[in-house]
């Protein structure tokens, strides 16, 4: 069972500095707690403050910048997928519902997960 994701959740990528709230932008009409429901196509991110990613270019130039120095660089997430599992059997204007126990990959390698969505749990069959 998973919590639902809404506008203003917490993700946090295992790779950065900062958590971030997610912003949903692939519905504006169904709502939870009052909150726009996320769905798995909500995976667009600014940033995650500092990448330490060892695979992530910007980290390999300020590493290699510094002498071999392991230097973290500024995040900008590379996702090119939508959340995994989602929850197929809730469907939000036809796309899965964003579930708290979701997955989503950056292509630098780091994983970004939900650390803080509502309590409501949503039971699915």
């Amino acid at each position: 069972m998973a919590n639902p994701v809404v506008m203003g959740s917490v993700c946090s990528c295992i790779f950065g500095s900062v958590p971030v709230p997610v912003s949903v932008s692939s519905q504006q009409t169904v709502k939870i707690m009052n909150l726009n429901a996320a769905t798995i196509m909500d995976n667009r991110f600014p940033t995650f403050g500092m990448c330490s990613c060892p695979n992530n270019p910007a980290v390999i130039a300020a590493t290699a910048a510094k002498l071999g120095v392991f230097s973290p660089a500024p995040c900008t997430p590379a996702v090119t997928a939508p959340w995994t599992p989602g929850t197929p059997t809730i469907l939000v204007c036809g796309k899965p519902m964003l579930g708290s126990t979701s997955r989503l990959m950056c292509m630098w390698g780091g994983m970004i997960s939900v650390s803080s969505a509502p309590t409501q749990t949503i039971k699915t069959p």
